[in-house]
């Protein structure tokens, strides 16, 4: 699942520094207006993705994790390949819409990893998976910034990007091996209004799903800018999209050193401490980048938001996982996974409007300040004792006695 969690998030970091250089050929040219649109591009299939998410997860507890992930696979196929065809922006926004309601391959990983892992190594098999989607992250924006400047065309890298997910798909379906049971008749039936319920009274997991939304909004906000800020400090260079995909991936290089060890880390020293070190770093890495002059300061800045980022996903589904039954969790990674996609919704549109109406650094201003909200709302939000509900969640489940 690493491995094919790395081909699938390749497949679609492809996209990264090419949508906003796409754009004029779909009809847009202001530039206000070009930072506007990206945000709102970026934030759709999150957006959609937020509200069919739970029903998805609720359906992968009843008739597996593997076919949730065939299912999206194939869903990202199609639509990025008909978005390579597009030939105006409502087009393009209505696949991208279609996108959305078929979305979930990372979520359906996580449910899948976490339903098959002891429990003891949740964090720590989390965090490589997480690193099997950074290093995807990485090698995404590169891949697609030099297709596109060797191709001269940014309507290559959508159909790269099909032709990658494909082959991600069929590993899946060869490779990933799911010892599933499916629940017998009155068993599994939980709704997803049930789930809300099971949500909104655990006084672990709410907190985290305002931690995953406050996470991802504050990794998306400046998403849609990047290509644009890079193209404000080193002019209209030849190179611009592989420079901008360069930018992409410094971020993802730190979090494939950092994610592993912070993972590992958070099973020993406790997910809430990880989580304020990651969120603290991040913040302090994110507001030097509004005041950059120089492009190679400004990726030394990127990859240094990376070594902090990666701890806050793998730490909170890690915390998430553990107290819940493995029965229940494609549900509940359904529910919170809409944390993390309003997140990724929120953040692009947000980063497009401050973009557009104040100008690119006041995004990363922005972004900072999401960052140190987030690092107080887990502080007085989520109690010292969450990773000790963890505990004894484990121990309940083994009936083994909590140590201590």
């Amino acid at each position: 699942m690493v491995g094919i969690q790395f081909v699938m998030t390749l497949s679609f970091t492809v996209l990264s520094p090419i949508m906003p250089l796409f754009l004029p050929e779909l009809g847009v040219h202001a530039p206000a207006a070009i930072d506007l649109w990206t945000g709102i591009l970026n934030g759709t299939t999150p957006l959609v993705a937020a509200f069919v998410s739970p029903l998805w997860g609720r359906l992968a507890d009843r008739r597996g994790r593997k076919l949730m992930l065939m299912r999206s696979g194939i869903a990202i196929v199609v639509f990025t390949a008909l978005m390579g065809i597009s030939t105006n922006i409502w087009e393009f926004l209505a696949f991208r819409v279609l996108l959305g309601a078929f979305a979930g391959f990372s979520a359906s990983a996580i449910t899948l990893v976490a339903s098959q892992v002891p429990e003891q190594k949740l964090g720590f098999a989390l965090g490589w998976l997480s690193t099997g989607q950074l290093v995807g992250g990485l090698a995404g924006p590169i891949v697609g910034g030099l297709t596109a400047d060797i191709a001269g065309s940014y309507r290559v890298p959508f159909f790269l990007t099909a032709g990658i997910a494909a082959v991600s798909v069929m590993l899946a379906k060869v490779l990933v091996q799911e010892n599933f049971t499916p629940p017998k008749l009155g068993e599994g039936r939980n709704s997803v209004v049930a789930g809300m319920r099971m949500l909104v009274g655990s006084a672990g997991v709410l907190p985290l799903f305002a931690v995953l939304l406050l996470a991802q909004f504050g990794v998306r906000t400046v998403q849609p800018v990047i290509t644009l800020y890079v193209q404000e400090l080193v002019g209209n260079a030849a190179n611009l999209a592989t420079l901008s995909g360069l930018a992409f991936s410094m971020t993802g290089l730190a979090d494939i050193i950092a994610s592993p060890f912070l993972g590992k880390r958070s099973d020993i020293l406790g997910y809430r401490r990880v989580l304020v070190i990651s969120l603290c770093g991040a913040a302090l890495f994110s507001l030097p980048q509004a005041f950059a002059t120089n492009y190679w300061v400004f990726v030394a800045e990127r990859f240094g938001v990376g070594l902090f980022i990666g701890g806050i996903l793998p730490t909170a589904n890690a915390l998430v996982g553990r107290m819940v039954a493995s029965s229940d969790r494609g549900l509940l990674y359904g529910l919170t996974a809409t944390a993390t996609f309003l997140g990724n919704s929120l953040g692009p549109v947000t980063g497009g409007v401050v973009a557009a109406s104040f100008g690119l650094r006041w995004v990363f201003l922005v972004t900072a300040g999401a960052l140190l909200a987030n690092l107080a709302w887990v502080l007085l939000a989520v109690p010292s004792s969450v990773d000790r509900i963890g505990e004894v969640t484990v121990s309940q489940e083994t009936g083994a006695r909590p140590s201590g």
